[in-house]
C-alpha cells in the first residue's frame, strides 16, 4: 500500500470515527430532550399548590397523618429524577408515624427517568432557583394549620439529602432536625455551625458509594464535631448509592435497617 492509498484510509478512519461521536452526540441529546420534555411531569405526582418567592406558583406532594393536629412535619427533598412517582410513596410512610410531610418539586415540572436526563438537568439549574424553592416549601408547610412549627424537619435523598443539608444552613431557626440520605456534605466547620438550631443531624450513607466515598463522610463527620453538631453519621457496609427505595424501605435487610433508624431519629427528636 503506497503513501496515498495510506493517507487515504487514515482519512476514511478518521471520518468513520468523527461520525459515530457526532452520532452519539445526537442519541444523547435525543433522550435527554426526550426524558425532560416530553416524559413524567411533576404533576402527576403532585396533589397541592403554593406560592413561590418569586410569585410563580409551585407544586409538591403532601401527605397528611390522621387526627387534626397539630403534628410534627417533615420537609422531603426528591433525587435528581425530581419529583416523580416514588417520593409521594415514602411521604406516605412517615405521614403513617404521625407527620405531615411535603415533598416539593425543585426543578419546576420537569421529571427525568435516564441517568443524562436527570444529571442534564441538576447540572443546568442554577442553586438559587431550587434554594429559593426549598425555602418557599418550608415557609408553606410550617404555615400548614396541622403543623406544629416548632416540629418541623427537613430530610432528602442524594440531591435531596443535598438540599435538606443547605436548608439546615440557610434556615437553621425554623428546622428542629436535619437529615440526610447519601447527599453532598459540607466539610467546612465554620459553615457548619451556621446549623446549631437546626441539631441534631442524621446522616446516612452506603460504604460501597462512588459518589461519596467514606473519606468524605469521615471528613463530614469530624467537621460536625468540630463546629459542636450534634449527630449521628452512620455508614452502611455492603450497599452503594441510593441504596433505599419505595420498594425496599419496609423490607428486611440495610434499606430497610436505615428507614427504622430514621423513623426512631425523628421519634426522638421531632416528635
Amino acid at each position: 500500500m503506497g503513501e496515498t492509498d495510506l493517507g487515504k484510509w487514515i482519512l476514511r478512519i478518521g471520518v468513520g470515527i468523527i461520525g459515530v461521536v457526532l452520532l452519539a452526540v445526537i442519541v444523547l441529546a435525543g433522550i435527554i430532550i426526550f426524558d425532560t420534555n416530553f416524559g413524567a411531569e411533576a404533576r402527576s405526582a403532585s396533589n397541592v399548590t403554593y406560592r413561590g418567592a418569586d410569585g410563580r406558583t409551585l407544586q409538591g406532594y403532601l401527605a397528611q397523618p390522621q387526627g387534626p393536629g397539630p403534628h410534627p412535619a417533615v420537609l422531603m427533598f426528591h433525587e435528581w429524577w425530581g419529583l416523580n412517582e416514588e417520593i409521594p410513596h415514602l411521604a406516605d410512610a412517615l405521614a403513617g408515624q404521625g407527620y405531615v410531610v411535603l415533598a416539593p418539586d425543585l426543578y419546576r415540572g420537569r421529571v427525568a427517568s435516564t441517568v443524562p436526563g436527570a444529571l442534564w438537568m441538576r447540572i443546568t439549574t442554577p442553586n438559587e432557583p431550587i434554594w429559593a424553592d426549598a425555602d418557599s416549601a418550608l415557609t408553606y408547610l410550617r404555615g400548614l394549620d396541622t403543623v406544629d412549627p416548632e416540629r418541623v424537619a427537613s430530610m432528602g435523598f442524594c440531591f435531596g439529602g443535598e438540599q435538606s443539608l443547605q436548608l439546615g444552613l440557610r434556615r437553621a431557626e425554623d428546622l428542629t432536625a436535619v437529615v440526610l440520605f447519601y447527599g453532598s456534605t459540607v466539610t467546612d466547620p465554620t459553615a457548619l455551625q451556621a446549623l446549631a438550631d437546626a441539631q441534631p443531624v442524621l446522616a446516612i450513607f452506603g460504604a460501597e458509594d462512588a459518589q461519596i466515598p467514606v473519606s468524605e463522610v469521615e471528613a463530614f463527620r469530624a467537621a460536625l464535631s468540630a463546629a459542636g453538631i450534634e449527630h449521628t453519621v452512620t455508614v452502611y457496609d455492603g450497599v452503594g448509592h441510593a441504596f433505599v427505595t419505595a420498594e425496599n424501605y419496609d423490607q428486611p435487610g440495610t434499606p430497610g435497617e436505615a428507614w427504622q433508624q430514621l423513623v426512631a431519629f425523628l421519634e426522638e427528636n421531632v416528635r
